[in-house]
């Protein structure tokens, strides 16, 4: 189920940052109410392997996307708890202490399912126990949002568990994406910040090539 050009959901969720605080965060309204684009990356779960390099690697490059006026959100399934035990572990020991941004704490996946990307398989309703049954860890797979000043999801992305994300790319495309609101034009393929642009029509198409 594809949300790109929609409205992202307006679902509050708890969330835990760096200090300990469980508190409910609205990524709608972090973007709308602040004027600001959101980057909201989901991992599968806390104390793995690849994950906790995303996580660092978002850290790293975090005062890039605040110059660009983004917000960075994590998001996964696990608890609050969960969240700040991890938190509290060494980097050099796997964890994730010195991550800054918030982690949104889906554990009763409202917000998860809701974008359907949980890792559930084989949906099953057994009619005389009226119970329904999954194959699946019912995690999320390494889904990426990227939301404009309005709630508008520009940009959504999906890898599968062992795929660990690039992201310079997602710099890239918010950029992109800014240049298309400030100058009305449109980004070619490869396109990067101070690089040539073009308009939409037939003869920016021809003036583009020209020029490349």
């Amino acid at each position: 189920m594809a949300v790109v050009g929609k409205k992202f959901p307006n679902i509050a969720v708890n969330a835990m940052n760096e200090m300990g605080d469980t508190f409910t965060l609205n990524v709608f309204e972090e973007a709308t109410k602040n004027n600001k684009k959101v980057l909201l990356f989901w991992y599968p779960k806390d104390f793995t392997f690849v994950c906790p390099t995303e996580l660092h690697a978002f850290q790293e490059a975090l005062t890039e996307f605040e110059k660009r006026n983004v917000m960075v959100i994590g998001a996964s399934c696990d608890t609050p708890e969960v969240h700040f035990a991890w938190l509290n572990i060494p980097k050099d020991d796997g964890g994730i202490e010195g991550v800054t941004y918030p982690i949104l704490a889906d554990s009763n996946r409202n917000l998860s399912g809701q974008l359907g990307i949980l890792d559930i398989t084989n949906e099953r309703y057994d009619e005389e126990t009226g119970i329904v049954q999954v194959d699946g860890d019912n995690v999320t797979y390494r889904a990426t949002y990227l939301i404009d000043e309005e709630g508008t999801v520009f940009h959504e992305g999906i890898n599968h568990m062992p795929v660990g994300r690039n992201v310079q790319e997602f710099l890239r495309l918010i950029d992109a994406f800014t240049h298309v609101q400030e100058k009305g034009e449109v980004c070619p393929a490869n396109w990067e910040d101070g690089k040539t642009a073009m308009n939409a029509n037939r003869d920016g198409v021809a003036s583009y090539f020209s020029q490349n």
